[in-house]
């Protein structure tokens, strides 16, 4: 564990910078690190970085669904006392689902939302079944998530072969990547008030464009940007355009 990272029940999170608090939540095979860019830039304009690493893999089989994340991040919430506190969420992929799934929920004081490759209304996911687990299988699905092959490294590989190879693990991504696709948000994402950002690249694969439309055209206090040549991490795979857009957005709705 980082000198940064601090320990709430069976995980760990970042906690970090001072001001009015921005949540981050990681996709279904996403790490704290996939923020590490958006988390500097967010901190420099005085915002407090709060980053979850969601129980993916190590909460009883029973509660790793979405329903089992959400009671999660209330207990998460409760913890550091955010309970009257305004506060805004980032969700990517499966992060953004539990984002949109947190303010359907009304128990916190959450002013504002930005998505990214979210899902909640359809996905490709890899956890759709299980995963064939050798090497060159694994690289090809890893690359179908990026705009670019070049994202595609071997530690990336390593870090998925880890979690495919592991019976338990699998189990968990299959069971999540399920419940992701039963909780289909379509029929309540109107409920939705509060401004929100939709970024989305072009490439996406895993919740294509016309997913982004979707969301667009149901959340009614909306707004969203595309970038091109971007797959389904458009905050890993251009960084410094993604983190623009979301640090404009913060200031144009004063948050």
């Amino acid at each position: 564990m980082k000198s940064s990272e601090k320990v709430f029940e069976n995980t760990i999170f970042i906690d970090e910078g001072q001001g009015a608090p921005i949540i981050l939540l990681h996709g279904l095979f996403g790490a704290l690190s996939n923020f590490d860019a958006l988390k500097e830039l967010l901190i420099k304009n005085n915002y407090r970085v709060i980053i979850p690493k969601l129980p993916l893999y190590n909460s009883e089989i029973k509660e790793t669904d979405l329903d089992g994340l959400i009671h999660f991040l209330n207990r998460f919430f409760s913890f550091l006392k955010l309970e009257n506190i305004n506060v805004s969420l980032i969700g990517n992929s499966l992060g953004g689902h539990l984002a949109l799934m947190l303010v359907l929920q009304n128990k916190f004081k959450i002013s504002s939302i930005v998505l990214t490759a979210s899902s909640g209304l359809f996905e490709n996911g890899l956890g759709s079944s299980y995963p064939k687990r050798d090497r060159e299988t694994l690289r090809e699905k890893i690359g179908e998530t990026f705009g670019s092959d070049k994202f595609v490294t071997e530690e990336l590989v390593d870090e998925v072969e880890a979690i495919v190879t592991d019976k338990s693990k699998v189990i968990r991504v299959i069971k999540l990547a399920k419940s992701a696709t039963r909780n289909n948000l379509n029929e309540v994402l109107y409920q939705i008030q509060i401004p929100t950002l939709l970024i989305w690249g072009d490439k996406d694969t895993i919740t294509p464009l016309f997913v982004a439309k979707q969301f667009n055209e149901k959340i009614n206090n909306s707004i969203l940007e595309i970038i091109p040549n971007v797959g389904h991490a458009p905050m890993m795979e251009e960084p410094m355009l993604f983190n623009t857009k979301v640090l404009n957005f913060f200031k144009s709705i004063h948050f």
